[in-house]
């Protein structure tokens, strides 16, 4: 039998159904976002433009990290550039499963395509509708802003002490990020050593956001140039 006859092509409503489950997913990683960048120092209008123009929740954490360090605009934009450099990658790679359709349409898709949008619509087999794209990336789309909305509403009434320490949890975050990749790959660990010494080395001779994208870059070229196959030679035999 063949099965690819019997593959339905998801639509719009099946969009809206896997875009939920996003959705709710996004929701305590959005409020404490908008907790945090009312305790950074951003207005209400602030936070949610930043979770509406730039939708990508690492980048927008690290982000509230520099401006509390004081770090200049450049800086933030070329760390946000770092980080988010994947998600060509993912785009190029969910254009090859989706259907045919006008550049201005996949344009308005590839500005919503996160680690979730991607690992959900990319599952399904050829040709992907771009309204079920659409469906789902909305709907996680619309929880993030909302979410940070309502996160930084609520932090407008927590008393100023906690208000303060709600700082303190954006290096909690880094952390529970870096911890998991460290467990599985000795080539994660020495990169971040190797990143943290630099930063250390650069950090009296140049600002902040400078000598963290520097530091980041050096040790990854450094750690790849040093070790490319690393990461393959750590896998188990049997795989």
């Amino acid at each position: 039998m063949n099965t690819h006859s019997l593959y339905q092509v998801p639509d719009k409503y099946t969009g809206l159904k896997h875009g939920g489950a996003i959705a709710i997913g996004y929701m305590p990683a959005a409020v404490t976002f908008g907790f945090l960048a009312q305790s950074t120092g951003l207005t209400f209008m602030e936070a949610v433009m930043m979770s509406t123009f730039v939708f990508a929740g690492a980048a927008q954490y690290t982000a509230l990290g520099l401006i509390s360090a004081g770090t200049g605009a450049l800086e933030i934009i070329i760390t946000t550039f770092v980080l988010n450099i994947r998600h060509l990658l993912m785009s190029a790679s969910l254009n090859e499963k989706a259907e045919a359709s006008h550049p201005v349409i996949k344009a308005g898709y590839a500005f919503g395509i996160t680690d979730e949008v991607f690992a959900v619509t990319s599952t399904n087999n050829g040709p992907i509708p771009s309204s079920y794209i659409y469906s789902v990336f909305l709907t996680a789309y619309v929880s993030w802003v909302a979410f940070t909305a309502a996160g930084h509403s609520a932090g407008d009434l927590l008393p100023a002490f906690l208000q303060t320490s709600l700082s303190f949890a954006i290096y909690a975050l880094f952390l529970a990020l870096l911890l998991p990749p460290l467990k599985k790959s000795r080539k994660v660990l020495v990169l971040a050593g190797t990143a943290a010494l630099f930063h250390g080395i650069l950090y009296p001779f140049l600002p902040e956001g400078w000598a963290i994208i520097t530091a980041a870059a050096a040790a990854s070229i450094l750690i790849e140039w040093a070790a490319p196959n690393s990461n393959r030679e750590e896998q188990p035999a049997h795989e």
